[in-house]
């Protein structure tokens, strides 16, 4: 393909070479320059792609794309843009001549719900028979084909493969996750939604590293509702004015006032035997009675924000109801059977604030006790650590301390941390550092009535210890646990 195709949406400068340059793909890893390649030189956290320059002219790159003049060998092509990462998503766009174009786009920003909601959309729409790709932060499902994640959402020449991959499976539909990361980096750049989603947002990924306040993260999160052609807000969410600024799509809202496009109402908590789950009614532009076997309120917001998506589509009400019932997400407050006599459950929590929440979710089911097991991950910043152990300090009546992902820090003094923060409360805890052992004593010490949680992991299934992943998935683990157990009582 030559080189001003792909640069058809870009404003650029030749500085040296010709636009008209023959290139064999594109790439922004200099490990992966090939003869041929144009070579994007981007600015990230660690690196910046310019010192790369005369390393990937060397291995046979025929263009660069750069913000500032290089020096390289006359016969490489240089093409000077005001941001590489604009021009990266542009090319990535046109390399796989615009996938996004040929699907219905579904993208679904927020600090909470964002997984989850895309789970549910997708299981209706495929209840109603449209195949739908899911791309989000724990895989990318187009078809049968499931790729774990590495990002939310991925780097721009990534998300257009995927988005390529769909369109050759077939696909009708893509609903994806959109960070306020990928918002920001702009890797959604060239893709028209046409639905964007707001579930709902909260003071978080604010940090050297992320966003430097409130304010740039909710800008970020704006964006997308100025590249959609729909959006459909949580209409009860207070920031909903601000997210809203500047947007150029329609607007509908979904939430508990009966002035939302689609509002819930009847809600009721459903509690059985090894079992929670949320029953609702549906009014507004949908009158209809749904249950979802996930518990809590936050579950019906996530239902309704599925449900006012999909009701663009054509699907019924029954399609809608089954979908809901059945449909289950990887770390999600994932219910584990595992006895009838108290419920067991997996959940990525791994912050105060989703922790908290989560634990003010299922005191609502009046456990007869609330225990929560979880540890913090390493290298991360400390405060966090003393959050969490005061949260579930305050809230849960039994926390087990344990190890998460230490990575380079030693398990003992993160555990150290967490206890600080705990004993600034009257909360019980016990301290297991063993992952393994904190589960099976939280198996075998739970008692009738309890809601038991395994948090921090979710839909992880490793553990990192000093730069390695090991195998360490808790569905694994509970389930042999039970074994052991089986197997002394036999």
């Amino acid at each position: 393909m030559k080189l001003n195709r792909l640069l058809e949406h870009v404003e650029y400068t030749v500085l040296s070479g010709s636009d008209e340059t023959e290139v064999t793909g594109i790439v922004n890893d200099s490990r992966k320059v090939k003869e041929g390649s144009v070579f994007l030189c981007i600015r990230g956290a660690v690196a910046d792609g310019h010192k790369y320059a005369q390393e990937v002219a060397q291995k046979g790159a025929a263009a660069l794309i750069v913000e500032e003049a290089v020096d390289v060998p006359e016969s490489v092509t240089v093409i000077r843009v005001t941001d590489t990462r604009i021009a990266m998503a542009r090319m990535a766009c046109a390399w796989y001549d615009y996938p996004a174009q040929k699907l219905k786009m579904i993208g679904v920003t927020g600090t909470k719900g964002k997984t989850t909601t895309t789970y549910m959309i997708k299981a209706i729409l495929e209840e109603a028979g449209i195949k739908t790709g899911l791309i989000g932060t724990i895989e990318t499902i187009i078809g049968d084909e499931v790729t774990p994640a590495a990002n939310t959402t991925p780097e721009s020449l990534l998300l257009q493969e995927d988005l390529d991959r769909c369109v050759k499976a077939g696909c009708e539909v893509v609903v994806m996750e959109v960070s306020s990361q990928a918002l920001m980096l702009h890797r959604v750049e060239g893709i028209v939604f046409d639905i964007g989603v707001f579930t709902n947002i909260e003071a978080d990924h604010i940090g050297p590293a992320e966003h430097a306040s409130f304010e740039d993260y909710m800008e970020c999160k704006s964006r997308l509702f100025r590249m959609c052609r729909l959006g459909i807000l949580n209409g009860d969410d207070i920031h909903l004015g601000r997210i809203l600024e500047r947007h150029t799509c329609e607007v509908e809202t979904f939430g508990f006032r009966d002035n939302e496009t689609l509002h819930a109402e009847d809600v009721r908590l459903v509690s059985k035997p090894g079992y929670l789950g949320t029953l609702f009614t549906i009014r507004g532009e949908m009158q209809f009675r749904a249950e979802t076997d996930i518990p809590g309120k936050f579950s019906v917001y996530n239902s309704m924000c599925a449900i006012a998506v999909c009701r663009h589509f054509p699907v019924s009400e029954e399609n809608i109801r089954t979908a809901l019932k059945k449909v289950r997400v990887k770390g999600r407050v994932e219910m584990i059977p595992v006895s009838d006599q108290f419920i067991l459950m997996i959940d990525y929590a791994h912050n105060a604030m989703a922790l908290s929440s989560l634990l003010t979710t299922l005191h609502e089911y009046h456990p007869a006790r609330l225990v929560v097991l979880f540890g913090c991950g390493g290298n991360r910043a400390r405060s966090r650590r003393y959050e969490m152990g005061e949260v579930a300090g305050k809230m849960a009546n039994l926390t087990i301390i344990t190890s998460d992902n230490p990575r380079y820090e030693n398990p003992e003094e993160i555990i150290d941390d967490i206890v600080t923060g705990i004993s600034r409360t009257a909360g019980k805890f016990v301290r297991i550092s063993d992952r393994r052992e904190a589960i099976a004593w939280a198996i075998h010490n739970a008692r009738p009535g309890d809601i038991v949680v395994l948090a921090g992991k979710g839909h992880e299934d490793y553990q990192e210890i000093n730069g390695k992943k090991y195998p360490m998935d808790e569905r694994v683990i509970i389930r042999e646990i039970l074994e052991e157990d089986a197997k002394k009582k036999a």
